[in-house]
């Protein structure tokens, strides 16, 4: 790594949770960290695990249970 890259690094060590957010916002508007719509994410083929996980999304029927996202959030003391 080097030494521009750790001076950042510490500094963002240093600041306070409110700073850092800041910070981030910053990087994001500047640079383009993650797709920003669907039409932008490349498409890929899926590998076996993939494959497997969408076999068993078929054929096992609790795949096909939803609940709410209220219930959700209850489950999860949230």
């Amino acid at each position: 790594m080097t030494a521009v890259k750790e001076r950042i690094i510490g500094a963002v060590s240093l600041m306070n949770e409110k700073e850092a957010e800041f910070f981030w916002k910053l990087i994001q508007n500047r640079y383009v960290i993650s797709p920003k719509r669907w039409n932008d994410i490349d498409a890929v083929e899926p590998d076996e695990i993939d494959l497997m996980m969408l076999q068993e999304i078929e054929n096992n029927p609790d795949c096909h249970e939803f609940v709410s996202q209220e219930d959700a959030l209850k489950e999860l003391g949230l």
